[in-house]
């Protein structure tokens, strides 16, 4: 299976201009959920765009440099802790998607979406494990995790304790240690570190 099979198959149907998107951030204790959503032309694909999970950090700093020259349109959303910790964060995580796909500066016919259902103004395509299937989303998860990736390692200056530059956020053994010992930091997520707290 190629990583253009879904994509070809839509435009088969009459799509023309496609976009991939996809989110980074769900599961950290801290910080925001980034989205990105992604045009790229399907003429010249960049080798090597995979589930950005699946790659170095120095293939996707690569991959993300080449992504963005080439891209016809991107753009990327964060949505804050506090909004997390207001409305759940499968509701951030759609918010953000929407947000991204309707303030893109070129507009797509037909969006290919990592497994959620959205309801907004362009069309979507869900696929399940799409950042692996699908080039277009596997684009979109490499933007979102780099910029969300150089966020975290920013804030690490700010709150040292943590050890954001190494974790991102997400709940290692440094970072569970450091919330228990000196409690949270403005930017944690309160409703997924409520364990942590006496």
């Amino acid at each position: 299976m190629s990583k253009l099979d879904y994509e070809l198959q839509l435009q088969s149907q009459g799509y023309k201009l496609l976009a991939g998107v996809d989110e980074v951030g769900r599961g950290p204790l801290a910080g925001p959920v980034v989205v990105a959503c992604v045009i790229l032309p399907l003429d010249d694909v960049i080798d090597g765009v995979d589930d950005s999970k699946k790659l170095s950090e120095k293939k996707r700093n690569f991959l993300y440099a080449k992504i963005l020259e080439k891209a016809i349109a991107y753009k990327v959303v964060f949505v804050d802790e506090k909004t997390i910790d207001q409305i759940n964060i499968l509701n951030a995580t759609k918010l953000a998607m929407k947000q991204a796909i309707e303030e893109m500066p070129t507009m797509p016919d037909c969006v290919l979406i990592d497994a959620v259902k959205l309801d907004c103004s362009v069309k979507t395509f869900p696929v399940i494990k799409g950042d692996a299937l699908s080039y277009l989303i596997g684009a979109a998860s490499i933007v979102a995790k780099v910029e969300r990736d150089a966020y975290m390692t920013r804030l690490a200056e700010q709150y040292p304790i943590y050890g954001f530059e190494k974790n991102k956020g997400y709940g290692t053994k440094q970072h569970i240690d450091a919330i228990k010992s000196v409690g949270p930091c403005p930017i944690h997520r309160r409703s997924f570190i409520k364990n942590f707290l006496k």
